[in-house]
C-alpha cells in the first residue's frame, strides 16, 4: 500500500537545511535532499517537486520516507552499502608498490596493470587479480609507473649565476633605440602535407582528415624578439647551419636595426651561435663590419629559459605551427601573417623573473662569496 507521507520541519531542522542549501558546499545529492524536504514542508506536491528539481516522485517519496522513518540524518545521507572487502593486504599492497617502482621486466618499456596483476599473482597466494583492482591501489597511492618526466638539474655555479644575472639585467634596462636587446632561437618544425583533402567542418559536424599524410621535409623557424617593444620577426630557411646564423645576424645589423649603435642578442650555448659562425659565412672584412655592431649575451647552460624569446617561440606553435604544413612557401606565408598581427596588436612577453627574484628563490643555491682581503686580514 502507499503510504502518504507528511513532512513537518521542526524550526532547527529548517535553519539546518536552509544553511545546506544555501552554502552550496555539500554533495549535490545532499543538497537535492534538503531541497526536497522543505519544499515538501511547505505543502508542494510530490509530482512538482519532482518537476522542479529534475528528478523522479519515487525518489521523492523515499527521501519523505526516510526522514518520517529515521529522521533528518537517515534523509540526507546514504547508508553505507554492502559490497566485497579489500583483495589485497596492507602487505601485499606495500608488495604492489614496491613492484610498481622497480624497473620494468626484461624486454618491457614500463610496467602496464597487466604485467603488475600478473607479477602480483606469482608474488603472493591470489590465484588471479584483475587490473582494476590493481589500478585502484596504485591510484590510492598516487603511483603511475607508465609516466616519465623529464629534467635537468643544472650546475648552479659562478658561470651560471654571472650569466643569468648578465640577461637579467638587460631586460630590466631602460628601453634604448640605439642599444637594443634582441632574444634570438630557433625551432625546427616539420613539413606535412594530406594524402588527401580534409573535409571542412560544418553545423553538427567537425572538420575531419585522414590519418594518413605525406612528409614533406623539416624546415627551421629562427625567431627574432624584441624584449622592449612589441617586435618580433621570424624567418624560414631549409635549414639550421652557421651560413643560416650568420645570414640572420646580418639581417638584425642591416634590415631590422640599421640605425642602432650596438645590438645586444640574447642566445644560448648551440654551436652555430658565435661569432666565428660570420667568419665561417663571410669574407673577414664582412664579418667584422657585421659583428663590430653586436654583443652576444649567453644564457647559462641548461637554462635556455631564461631567454625571453622561448615563451615566444611557445605562442607560435601553439597559434600558427600545430597543424599540418605541406611546404616551405605556405610556411612562410603563415608564419608572415601570424607575425604582423602579433605585431600590429602590440603583443609583448611579460616578464616578471628579476634578479630580486633569482636571488630570492636560488639564494641558497649560489656559490659562496668569495672573502675580500679586509675579511682575510681580519
Amino acid at each position: 500500500m502507499n503510504i502518504r507521507y507528511v513532512v513537518e520541519l521542526s524550526r532547527a531542522e529548517r535553519v539546518e537545511l536552509r544553511a545546506l542549501v544555501s552554502a552550496g558546499k555539500a554533495y549535490a545529492r545532499k543538497i537535492k535532499r534538503a531541497q526536497m524536504l522543505l519544499a515538501a514542508d511547505l505543502g508542494v506536491s510530490d509530482v512538482r517537486i519532482a518537476a522542479t528539481l529534475s528528478t523522479g516522485t519515487s525518489t521523492v517519496y523515499r527521501t519523505k520516507r526516510k526522514f518520517v522513518e529515521g529522521g533528518l540524518g537517515l534523509a540526507l545521507h546514504d547508508q553505507p552499502r554492502p559490497g566485497s572487502g579489500r583483495k589485497l593486504t596492507g602487505k601485499e599492497e606495500a608488495t604492489l608498490v614496491a613492484v610498481a617502482c622497480s624497473a620494468p621486466p626484461l624486454g618491457r618499456a614500463r610496467w602496464t596493470l597487466e604485467l603488475l596483476a600478473g607479477e602480483l599473482v606469482r608474488l603472493t597466494d591470489h590465484q588471479q587479480l584483475s587490473r582494476e583492482t590493481v589500478r585502484r591501489r596504485l591510484h590510492e597511492k598516487d603511483i603511475k609507473p607508465w609516466q616519465k618526466r623529464m629534467w635537468c638539474i643544472p650546475k648552479i655555479d659562478g658561470e651560471y649565476v654571472a650569466r643569468m644575472e648578465d640577461v637579467l639585467d638587460l631586460y630590466a634596462e631602460t628601453p634604448a633605440t640605439d642599444h637594443p636587446v634582441v632574444c634570438f632561437d630557433e625551432t625546427p618544425t616539420q613539413l606535412i602535407g594530406e594524402a588527401r583533402i580534409p573535409i571542412p567542418p560544418a553545423p553538427g559536424k567537425p572538420a575531419r582528415y585522414d590519418y594518413e599524410y605525406r612528409r614533406n621535409g623539416t624546415a627551421n623557424v629562427f625567431v627574432f624578439l624584441d624584449a622592449h617593444r612589441p617586435w618580433r620577426h621570424v624567418k624560414i630557411t631549409q635549414q639550421r647551419t652557421v651560413f643560416d646564423f650568420a645570414d640572420c645576424m646580418r639581417d638584425l645589423v642591416d634590415t631590422h636595426y640599421p640605425t642602432a649603435t650596438k645590438i645586444r642578442v640574447v642566445l644560448d650555448n648551440l654551436s652555430i651561435h658565435t661569432p666565428g659562425a660570420l667568419y665561417s659565412a663571410f669574407p673577414p672584412e664582412e664579418a667584422r663590419r657585421v659583428l663590430r655592431r653586436l654583443e652576444f649575451h649567453y644564457t647559462p647552460k641548461h637554462a635556455s629559459w631564461l631567454n625571453m624569446v622561448e615563451i615566444e617561440i611557445g605562442v607560435l606553435v601553439r597559434q600558427c605551427l600545430d597543424r599540418r604544413i605541406p611546404n616551405v612557401a605556405t610556411l612562410r606565408n603563415e608564419t608572415a601573417a601570424w607575425t604582423t598581427q602579433r605585431n600590429l596588436a602590440g603583443e609583448r612577453v611579460r616578464w616578471l623573473f628579476d634578479l630580486t627574484r633569482a636571488r630570492g628563490k636560488l639564494g641558497q643555491s649560489y656559490p659562496n662569496t668569495i672573502p675580500t682581503v679586509e675579511h682575510r686580514a681580519a
